[in-house]
């Protein structure tokens, strides 16, 4: 059941006074969880990684080479198409920076209270899933992104990935401040369209007045459940509005449909039943990893 009548303040929690227990019972009841002032300490050089990459990428954007979701720079950044009036015809979407290239980026993927409350809800044997992910909306109108659910991009065999997002900046409704629609994680994956930014909900069933946006602080986190609706407006600010997510789950768990696109979902879904753990092992951030022959 979706639940129109909550508030910010019936999700949220304080790091310096942390109760996991109570985290996680919010998180599942409402598919979504913020924890304020839970990355503090990580921000200060994820910022300066952050922008480092930025400017690293714009450099490298004529040997950008094109691919279905945009142009993908040499460190692997993704740009998608620039609004008009932008000084550039490309803007960033996805900033090539993960595990492998920032520290700390890694070490918060580690934090140990926000371990903490992803194993309260996966339990206590828990893998990364990815490299981690920094969308990045440049100013003066950077990129929105349509509420969507994460399992249109990659479903999973069994209960999906825990994400958390974290701020970088202070975020309000103006530079583009995460929306979620509590409650909405107990709905299977929905039929999702093509839109600007990939795979997205019909913004005719899905309008923003559904969603809840939740304003923060530099350091604040929103775990949310892959199938929890959400997605963020423009950047009508004058800086960037960067965030960073780190992705949990169980270690039997694994991708059996991945697209960016209805038509390439549409393909990837014929051989879903085709799908194994395999190779799809991510890094242990907590417990043990039995062996399995899959």
């Amino acid at each position: 059941m979706i639940q129109d009548t909550v508030t910010v303040q019936d999700i949220e929690v304080f790091a310096d006074n942390l109760d996991v227990e109570r985290a996680g019972a919010i998180y599942r009841e409402h598919g979504c969880l913020v924890v304020r002032g839970l990355m503090t300490p990580y921000i200060p050089a994820l910022q300066r990684d952050i922008e480092a990459t930025a400017a690293e990428s714009i450099a490298l954007l004529d040997r950008a080479e094109q691919v279905p979701e945009g142009w993908r720079t040499p460190n692997g950044t993704l740009f998608i198409p620039a609004p008009a009036g932008f000084s550039r015809d490309k803007q960033i979407m996805v900033l090539g920076i993960g595990y492998r290239t920032s520290a700390a980026f890694f070490r918060a993927a580690f934090h140990d209270p926000a371990v903490d409350i992803v194993a309260a809800m996966l339990g206590p044997n828990i893998e990364l899933f990815g490299e981690g992910q920094c969308l990045y909306k440049e100013p003066v109108g950077g990129h929105p992104k349509n509420l969507h659910q994460d399992s249109a991009y990659f479903e999973h065999r069994y209960d999906g990935p825990v994400a958390i997002l974290s701020y970088v900046v202070d975020t309000d409704v103006v530079n583009g401040a995460l929306h979620v629609v509590p409650g909405t994680h107990r709905l299977n994956t929905l039929d999702h369209v093509d839109t600007f930014s990939h795979l997205g909900l019909d913004e005719h069933e899905w309008p923003w007045e559904r969603a809840l946006p939740v304003v923060g602080q530099a350091g604040d986190a929103i775990f949310f459940h892959y199938r929890t609706v959400h997605g963020s407006k423009e950047n009508h600010s004058d800086k960037p509005r960067p965030v960073f997510v780190n992705r949990y789950r169980r270690v039997d768990d694994y991708v059996v449909v991945s697209a960016t696109t209805v038509a390439n979902r549409a393909e990837a879904e014929k051989r879903a039943a085709e799908a194994r753990k395999g190779a799809q092992r991510g890094l242990m951030v907590r417990g043990f990893r039995p062996f399995s022959e899959e």
